[in-house]
């Protein structure tokens, strides 16, 4: 997929989760996530190519300007949308799957240890995490699972579940919880 049409996807995935986004023109211009996001390619394209300083360099930038932070090392899939993006934390061994939507103040982090290996979380395609969640180490969130506002979640977490507390529950989500309209349409036109 070349550069023009997924900086089109992103825009589009942006336009869809959000329904505040009154026109593709503000979408590109005026959402920090967004530019985060653009920030991060140009970032994991160095930190890959071992332009490890320039990588850091460029995501500290990014950091400043937009309040979200994403280690160069992160890796991350398509349609990643990020709703009201301050505060936001992505550490370095972080990967995230498609179609996932973080609110703000959400971080993706370490758990204090000296490893070099992977430290941070992965999470699976279609994974929602609310505002203020904090999910920690190097634990896998399944597909499609909801991670609730505020929740502290320090253990692998089952697909298509619900995770709330400090520490996070899992919860097999109810036939009503249906949170596909948070998710994207498989229809990405702008």
């Amino acid at each position: 997929m070349g550069m023009f049409a997924r900086v089109r996807e992103d825009i589009a995935a942006a336009r869809l989760r959000d329904p505040a986004a009154r026109s593709s023109i503000e979408v590109a211009l005026l959402y920090p996530g967004l530019h985060a996001l653009w920030a991060h390619r140009v970032s994991h394209a160095l930190w890959r190519r071992g332009l490890r300083f320039l990588a850091r360099a460029n995501s500290q930038i990014a950091r400043a300007i937009t309040g979200i932070e994403i280690h160069p090392g992160a890796q991350i899939g398509r349609r990643f949308f990020i709703d009201h993006g301050s505060g936001i934390v992505i550490g370095e061994t972080a990967e995230i799957g498609n179609d996932v939507m973080l609110y703000h103040g959400v971080t993706l982090g370490g758990r204090t240890r000296n490893d070099s290996g992977k430290r941070h979380p992965t999470l699976a395609d279609g994974v929602i995490v609310g505002a203020g969640a904090k999910i920690l180490g190097p634990i896998t969130v399944g597909r499609n699972a909801v991670v609730g506002a505020g929740a502290v979640v320090t253990k692998d977490a089952p697909e298509n579940s619900t995770l709330t507390g400090v520490p996070a529950h899992a919860r097999t989500r109810r036939p009503h919880d249906d949170f596909s309209d948070l998710r994207l349409a498989s229809d990405y036109s702008i």
